[in-house]
């Protein structure tokens, strides 16, 4: 069962919702002599308009960064700047890109210098995990959509980002990846196959562009997304047996994602960090 990014679209994480549209409105800007631990720096954030992604491209612009909303859907991108211009007061501009197509990944980093001249911080979020009855119904084309958003466009950013990154004198690339890799399941297959070559990638980028460009990755575990409402009474048995006893809300993946985007994780790279309630530390 697939426990993160399953929207079946190469936009972001399957959570967004006028919920939390409005409490990003609410936040208050950051108030004078607020530790801001990523000002001066520019992220682009994939999958920014729902979900996980959503959550992180707000806490980064609320960290002092200023921020690329990428997405599929440009009015989704425009709406979620708009309103972090507005509650962060950082630059904050949106880009609509299709994470799977490999030619209009290079646009959009170029887009991104165009605009704000670097390029500090990459976070590949966008996902996807589209439900089917049973493997054998599974299609090519199924198949290679799952790949191309999951897989095929991190790596091409990475590649791009990570090299411009290097040669500028640093930067940091987080990958979300998800539990799903190292705890496959029938119904989530193709992309748990995805992810694992997700956490591979963040290893081989991170021995590629190092020492001056970091790169780490979140295992994300099960959290109250828009896919929570269709797991069925079983997994959410099993989740009770972690030892957290709970899946997670979504706001609970910033921490880790600010300690691997910041100079507080300076000596970590390389790294695929489980943040899942203790799922991967429960016997299967």
């Amino acid at each position: 069962m697939p426990v993160h990014d399953p929207a079946a679209v190469p936009g972001g994480g399957p959570h967004a919702g006028n919920d939390t549209m409005s409490s990003m409105a609410s936040r208050e800007g950051d108030e004078p002599g607020r530790d801001l631990p990523l000002e001066g720096r520019v992220a682009l954030v994939t999958g920014a308009t729902r979900g996980l992604g959503l959550e992180i491209v707000t806490a980064v612009a609320r960290a002092g960064a200023d921020v690329v909303v990428a997405s599929r859907r440009q009015e989704a991108c425009d709406d979620v700047a708009e309103v972090l211009r507005r509650s962060t007061g950082r630059r904050a501009v949106g880009r609509s890109c299709h994470v799977g197509h490999w030619d209009e990944l290079g646009c959009l980093v170029e887009a991104v210098y165009g605009e704000f001249g670097r390029l500090d911080v990459l976070v590949n979020n966008a996902g996807m995990s589209p439900r089917y009855p049973s493997l054998s119904t599974i299609s090519e084309d199924l198949y290679d959509k799952v790949f191309a958003v999951n897989l095929k466009g991190p790596f091409r950013l990475g590649a791009l980002a990570g090299e411009r990154m290097r040669d500028a004198g640093g930067g940091v690339i987080l990958n979300v990846s998800s539990v799903a890799a190292v705890r496959p399941s029938p119904e989530s297959l193709p992309y748990a196959a995805a992810k694992a070559g997700l956490n591979a990638v963040t290893l081989g980028l991170a021995a590629a562009y190092g020492p001056t460009v970091r790169v780490n990755a979140i295992m994300a575990g099960p959290f109250r997304t828009d896919i929570s409402a269709a797991w069925d009474e079983a997994f959410l048995d099993r989740v009770r047996t972690y030892p957290l006893e709970r899946i997670g809300e979504p706001r609970e993946i910033v921490g880790a994602a600010l300690f691997l985007m910041t100079e507080a994780s300076a000596f970590v790279t390389g790294t695929v960090l489980p943040v899942d309630g203790g799922m991967t530390a429960t016997p299967v």
